[in-house]
């Protein structure tokens, strides 16, 4: 459907672009070229994100990837208990168990979570994975993560997950998959709303972000460039971490150091070394801001962070690297729109006496629906399609919000990157699941020990490229795949019954909506994928009969 509607909107554009272009006075646009060009970065685009195929395994490629060490980085500051005991018991109920989770409370104020730490020992140490939990002085998630860095050694992949997010039940073997090829060095999954109902705000936020991932990130994943892997869900093979950990504990810029952009520096470095892809089976549901505030300093905290991050792709990165032309084409995109539109709604009509376009008003929300069905390729067993629907139908609000309030918060962020606080849950947790999920009364934390780890040195900047290494989009045809969702969300402040989330099933750009299932190239690169550890299962099995819908 979205293949049908694009094209109908590329056809119509595609029109208007050559009657443009005529050299008839009558009909010659002031912005033929800028049309053109916009149009032609539209359809690559397009091109793009449909091209996203999940990895396959066969059965050598899933014994490979049960002898890898797997382990997971939890850093938890003020986290709501709720939503943090909810995550951990996502890692208990995978289908790939992890084979280490560690576990690092940044010296939180408002709870040093006594209950939730001796149910995680006592649940992990039943389950047979092995877990670190330590309280450490306030330094940040960076330095939160190096500290579970530093008692993994034996890791072969790191997968980091924030504190409010929970794993669907096949999320860990399927962020595993792409590591089957070596020159992969990084992998991103899709992250979608825990409490995508709360509000208005939760629910359009949940469809932007959403879209965004399926539509700019598939696109990038497809020629293995993706620019920035997600908090709550990333993986990386361990070296890219280890290599670097002194110049990401110690990044600064313009003399003041960088607190935030973390996932986008740790995606960087992967870059420099090979591949960075997306991996659209692997879910994680975490939770979106309730409050314009809260959505307001996230925002800019990202926008600060992305301009941080261009200006080292552009010193540091390799013109041979798909993810510099993409860079480069990302900033282009976004002066010409950002030109044509101050042109339109205050050049022509001032200068010209030449009122916007009628298309102004459909086109982009044609496009915005278009680009959305990706989003509705999703399906929860905690919502109804109806729901999902009328999110959906919601596409005009976000486009009037990445047109408005985003653009301003954008351009504002880029003037103001050298504030690099991180802005949010300074005073707890800013999102909360509900009483019934908390733990008692807050008391106050025990105190936080000496740092007993000393700091690294720091590097002058990321680790060096591997020169000719070449980007290798993987082959394939789209397939189905498995998905969870978490238990329902009634609300704020609405009890709910805390468990494992249940299981679900939904279709990824399939043909057939109601079957559901889910030699190594040379590379002198690689980063060898054995290790010492291992999980018994081999292959990952059907765990339940296709559901209709």
């Amino acid at each position: 459907m979205g293949i049908v509607v694009l094209a109908l909107a590329a056809a119509w554009a595609a029109h208007h672009v050559v009657s443009a272009s005529q050299l008839d006075s009558h009909t010659t646009s002031r912005l033929s070229v800028v049309w053109m060009a916009l149009f032609l970065v539209f359809m690559a685009q397009t091109l793009m994100y449909h091209l996203e195929r999940p990895r396959r395994l066969t059965p050598r490629l899933a014994r490979q990837l049960d002898d890898l060490h797997v382990a997971i980085l939890i850093p938890v500051y003020n986290e709501d208990p709720g939503y943090l005991k909810l995550g951990l018991e996502s890692f208990l109920q995978q289908t790939r168990l992890p084979d280490s989770v560690h576990v690092v409370d940044d010296g939180s104020t408002n709870s040093d979570y006594p209950d939730i730490r001796a149910w995680w020992e006592r649940a992990a140490a039943e389950a047979g994975v092995v877990t670190t939990w330590q309280r450490v002085p306030n330094g940040g998630k960076r330095h939160a993560q190096a500290h579970g860095v530093r008692v993994s050694p034996e890791a072969d992949i790191y997968i980091t997950v924030d504190s409010d997010s929970c794993l669907a039940p096949n999320a860990v073997a399927e962020a595993l998959v792409p590591f089957t090829r070596p020159r992969v060095q990084s992998v991103a999954g899709i992250v979608i709303a825990t409490n995508n109902r709360a509000n208005l705000l939760a629910r359009v936020t949940d469809l932007w972000f959403t879209t965004t991932q399926l539509v700019d990130r598939s696109g990038q994943s497809a020629v293995g460039a993706v620019m920035v892997n997600s908090g709550p869900l990333a993986a990386y093979r361990a070296a890219v971490i280890r290599d670097n950990l002194g110049s990401y504990l110690n990044e600064t810029f313009m003399g003041r150091p960088v607190m935030f952009s973390d996932d986008s520096l740790l995606t960087l470095y992967a870059q420099e070394r090979g591949l960075t892809v997306q991996q659209p089976s692997a879910i994680v549901f975490t939770a979106m801001p309730e409050k314009w505030s809260h959505f307001n300093r996230m925002y800019l905290r990202w926008m600060r962070g992305s301009t941080i991050r261009s200006v080292w792709r552009m010193r540091y990165l390799s013109m041979a690297r798909p993810a510099f032309w993409l860079h480069l084409l990302r900033w282009f995109q976004m002066f010409l729109v950002q030109m044509v539109t101050l042109w339109i709604l205050l050049v022509e009509p001032i200068a010209f006496r030449n009122l916007p376009p009628l298309s102004m008003l459909w086109i982009p929300f044609l496009i915005g629906w278009a680009q959305g069905l990706r989003y509705l390729g999703i399906i929860r067993s905690d919502e109804r399609i109806r729901s999902r629907a009328l999110t959906w139908l919601m596409m005009p609000l976000a486009i009037l919000m990445a047109w408005t309030v985003l653009r301003w918060l954008r351009w504002y962020g880029i003037l103001t990157c050298a504030r690099t606080g991180w802005g949010t849950r300074q005073n707890g947790a800013e999102v909360s699941l509900g009483p019934a999920t908390t733990s008692p009364a807050p008391r106050t934390p025990d105190p936080v020990p000496e740092d007993p780890w000393p700091e690294l040195p720091t590097r002058a900047r990321p680790a060096t490229a591997h020169a000719g290494v070449a980007s290798d989009p993987y082959a394939g045809t789209a397939q189905p795949y498995d998905g969870y969702a978490p238990t329902p969300y009634p609300g704020p402040g609405v009890p709910v019954q805390r468990g494992h989330p249940h299981q679900d099933a939904y279709v990824w750009q399939s043909a057939q909506p109601q079957h559901d299932q889910y030699a190594d190239p040379q590379d002198p690169h690689a980063v060898d994928t054995h290790g010492p550890g291992g999980h018994p299962q081999g292959r990952y099995p059907d765990y339940h009969e296709p559901r209709a819908w």
